[in-house]
């Protein structure tokens, strides 16, 4: 701290971060803010979900827009994104820094690229990591001379393939870079069946991944620091398209490395850390725990309480205040909030709010959502009438369904959830 009469004369308040000036009888006095402690914003289970996002995100920017259609079945307000992280989230998490992500970094990793109706692509690692298929290219061996009508007809005796259908190849190349962040690029090579089709196929496709393996469509050369994956694509009449259900294939010397504890640890710590303060009231805690009497909770029901249910635990049917509805499950999870606007005229902004640390499934088709359902993870944007079910889940603990139908109508709507 230091008396100061110069420019900073009749000057009072924060000067700037980490300096403030406060006037006295003598002068004007400079004094250093006090450095507020840290303290750590997620719990183990929010960091856990957090450091994940940004591998996963790094990993489908690879793909630059080549596997925008891979996901069947996107309901409105969805996209390939949304379900791609729902496909991955947790089956196989591997953690960057914050600073690793901000780079661009990425690590290879067995996730799932696409979903769908078609046969699935089975993909076979042998010994020496050669990558193959079971498509079958019967008694044509893949060479320079190979026509894409020859494979065709070859490939054609395999079930489910037909006139028209694509098979698309993906390849990942993994390596880390002077600045020791993990780095990876991917290829693709895409093959469309055609029976009049007489370029040479390696003309058309890499034929690093368009190779005749033990008879069967396969790599030329055996996975390294590499990843890769075939997909079985058919395109239909209205712009559908229908995909095979096929994840990478990953042979790596550092995936084990970004999937430890000690990864997980390090990029916890690059957001901020994990918060281990103890909560003070248990899910068991009683009225007598807490120095309450029946009586008094029970007048604050009547008086306005927070939430009401009726019916044994279990089942039965309750009501959360703010008219979103749902069934008791028995858990001592509070359910979720949905909020938007209904009636609306064009379309209206959803948003789903929870305990905090659970995540928060959902489904638009009013169906019943589990913790298989779509993952929320921003707000939703509706232009017809559907109804949102949501629960939250904490630890194994699922919560009751809130549910909530929002109306395509004339005018704007209230922004305050109503009972159904």
């Amino acid at each position: 701290m230091a008396k100061h009469t110069g420019i900073f004369r009749n000057t009072r308040g924060k000067i700037f971060p980490g300096l403030h000036a406060r006037e006295t009888e003598t002068g004007t006095i400079l004094a250093q803010n006090p450095r507020q402690p840290s303290k750590a914003r997620r719990s183990e289970a929010q960091a856990d979900r957090r450091c994940q996002m940004g591998n996963m995100g790094g990993f489908y920017r690879l793909f630059d827009r080549r596997i925008t259609n891979a996901f069947e079945g996107k309901g409105p307000g969805q996209n390939d994104y949304n379900l791609f992280i729902q496909c991955n989230y947790t089956k196989h998490p591997v953690y960057l820094t914050k600073q690793d992500s901000k780079c661009g970094g990425c690590v290879l990793a067995p996730y799932q690229i696409s979903r769908g109706s078609l046969e699935p692509i089975r993909m076979n690692l042998s010994q020496s990591n050669v990558l193959s298929t079971n498509l079958s290219t019967g008694a044509v061996v893949i060479d320079a001379n190979t026509t894409v009508a020859e494979l065709t007809m070859a490939l054609l005796q395999n079930k489910g393939f037909q006139v028209g259908d694509q098979i698309t190849f993906f390849y990942g190349e993994q390596y880390v870079d002077s600045e020791d962040v993990p780095r990876a690029t991917m290829d693709a090579s895409r093959l469309v069946l055609s029976l009049t089709d007489t370029t040479k196929v390696w003309d058309e496709v890499d034929a690093l991944g368009f190779s005749t393996v033990n008879g069967c469509l396969g790599m030329n050369t055996a996975l390294s620091n590499a990843g890769a994956a075939y997909i079985h694509s058919r395109d239909l009449d209205g712009g559908l398209t229908q995909v095979s259900t096929q994840r990478m294939t990953v042979v790596s010397d550092i995936l084990a490395d970004y999937q430890s504890e000690e990864a997980f640890i390090a990029s916890a710590n690059s957001y901020g850390g994990i918060n281990t303060r103890e909560v003070y009231l248990s899910p068991t805690s009683t009225l007598a725990d807490l120095g309450i009497a029946a009586n008094e909770n029970q007048n604050e029901n009547q008086n306005g309480g927070t939430q009401q249910s009726s019916g044994g635990s279990g089942s039965g049917s309750g009501t959360q205040s703010g008219g979103n509805t749902g069934g008791s499950s028995g858990s001592s999870l509070s359910q979720p909030t949905i909020s938007g606007s209904t009636p609306f005229a064009e379309s209206t902004t959803v948003t789903i709010t929870g305990p905090a640390g659970a995540e928060l499934h959902y489904t638009n088709d009013g169906s019943t959502p589990t913790s298989a359902s779509t993952l929320y993870s921003e707000p939703i944007t509706l232009t017809d009438t559907a109804t949102i079910k949501a629960v939250a889940v904490l630890n194994g603990e699922t919560s009751a369904v809130a549910s909530r139908t929002f109306t395509k109508g004339s005018g704007g709507g209230s922004e305050n959830p109503e009972t159904e």
